[in-house]
């Protein structure tokens, strides 16, 4: 069968219910939410082909890494480049840890190894990788 929705819906799963599931889809509404309010305000075609390409990528290479779903990637994808682009901004994590807003995917991605598995790894690398690639293009 052609299951084309396929495409679409691997992008909407994070993993069974818990902290890391909620870690993902947190983040990825948060930096969802900040892209479209700042780097893409007034420029919604910007941000509809910042998702397309960033999907298109990641569907294109998913047979490489071997991953069934992208939702993690997706996520990874939206915070790498908003870290990049607001390099300015002061983090910290849970008030104990400061640092720049770049290293966000970095330390999001140690959290997110604590808490999972190895298909994490590469399933965060992929959403960084596709990040990297837009924010120097």
């Amino acid at each position: 069968d052609f299951e084309i929705w396929r495409i679409f819906t691997n992008f909407l799963f994070f993993g069974n219910l818990g902290l890391n599931f909620l870690f993902h889809l947190y983040f990825l509404v948060r930096y969802c939410r900040l892209l479209e309010e700042g780097e893409f305000n007034r420029k919604k075609s910007d941000f509809i082909f910042f998702i397309f390409f960033g999907g298109t990528l990641m569907v294109s290479l998913q047979p490489l890494v071997e991953l069934e779903f992208l939702g993690s990637s997706l996520t990874f994808m939206m915070v790498y480049v908003w870290a990049r682009r607001n390099e300015h901004i002061q983090m910290s994590l849970f008030g104990l840890f400061n640092f720049n807003a770049p290293y966000l995917p970095w330390v999001f991605m140690g959290y997110s190894l604590m808490a999972s598995t190895k298909e994490t790894l590469a399933s965060d690398l992929l959403g960084i990788g596709v990040g990297h690639i837009y924010y120097f293009l």
